[in-house]
């Protein structure tokens, strides 16, 4: 069954009849994880680096941030049985739309894929694949049954 991941929220499965699949990633990451012995996988769509800028915000929804939805994805990662050494974690995202010659103030993309590195080094996990940057929106996906991982960009369907 496909089941859509919206901005700022998460989904992990045990049925390894879902497919997880979020729209339209700009800024923001799709992060997927996957477990290929027990086929639990999850899905989050993160829009901003770090949760020290709203706390508030932070505490009533975690997925917001790179920082908090991962720890809280990771978590109930282990919780439904999966298990981080063997974690295949891919990414997508973390572009950026400004146009030629203009300053990316803020660089949410650029920054989110930092704060992102940052946790899985802290965390001893390793990046499988990824596909970041650019200046295209992504919609990413993952089969649980075998983990597979594609991503669509500008119509064109690829592996990750």
């Amino acid at each position: 069954m496909k089941r859509i991941v919206g901005i700022a929220d998460m989904i992990i499965s045990t049925d390894p009849n879902d497919t997880l699949i979020t729209y339209a990633l700009g800024s923001c990451l799709g992060i997927t994880i996957y477990d290929p012995l027990t086929k639990i996988g999850a899905l989050l769509h993160v829009m901003l680096p770090q949760s020290s800028i709203d706390p508030g915000k932070a505490a009533k929804n975690p997925y917001m941030f790179v920082d908090t939805g991962l720890d809280d994805m990771f978590a109930e990662f282990e919780k439904k049985g999966g298990a981080q050494k063997r974690m295949i974690v891919k990414v997508a995202g973390g572009a950026s739309f400004k146009k030629p010659g203009e300053n990316d103030l803020f660089e949410i993309g650029k920054r989110n894929f930092t704060m992102f590195r940052k946790v899985l080094w802290k965390k001893g996990i390793l990046l499988k694949a990824y596909d970041v940057g650019g200046a295209v929106t992504r919609n990413i996906s993952i089969d649980l049954n075998n983990g597979a991982v594609s991503i669509r960009i500008e119509g064109v369907e690829k592996s990750l």
